[in-house]
């Protein structure tokens, strides 16, 4: 990021995750595939090497789905009694779609915070 003494304008680190945008212009794509990070910005060439999310989407992601998950399945059961396949057939779906898209979201806002509070530089001065 030593790189990165052009002017621009600021970028809101969560909006610019959510929406999968550079951190620096907010313009170019943070992903080339769904959860594969580019290997720079297409709009102001940022190199994105710095970008290092780690098991922390992941980590949030089972926290979060799994809660709601978990507890509707358990609401479901005490409130209705439902047939297992009926569970499976719900729960299933459910948690794959919700897994996978709140894992993208979360990668985004991750590498975006990582960018704004300079996280990669802090790593590399701890390792001198």
């Amino acid at each position: 990021m030593s790189e990165d003494k052009a002017n621009w304008p600021p970028v809101e680190p969560i909006a610019a995750g959510l929406k999968g945008c550079c951190p620096r212009c907010g313009e170019g794509r943070l992903f080339s595939r769904f959860l594969t990070v580019a290997p720079r910005c297409e709009a102001c060439g940022l190199d994105y090497s710095f970008a290092d999310a780690g098991d922390g989407p992941a980590v949030f992601v089972i926290l979060i789905i799994g809660f709601i998950v978990v507890g509707s399945a358990l609401w479901l059961e005490v409130t209705h009694n439902p047939p297992l396949w009926l569970h499976f057939l719900l729960w299933i779906p459910l948690t794959l779609a919700l897994t996978l898209t709140a894992l993208r979201l979360i990668k985004g806002v991750l590498i975006t915070l990582q960018y704004r509070n300079r996280a990669a530089e802090g790593q590399l001065d701890r390792s001198q």
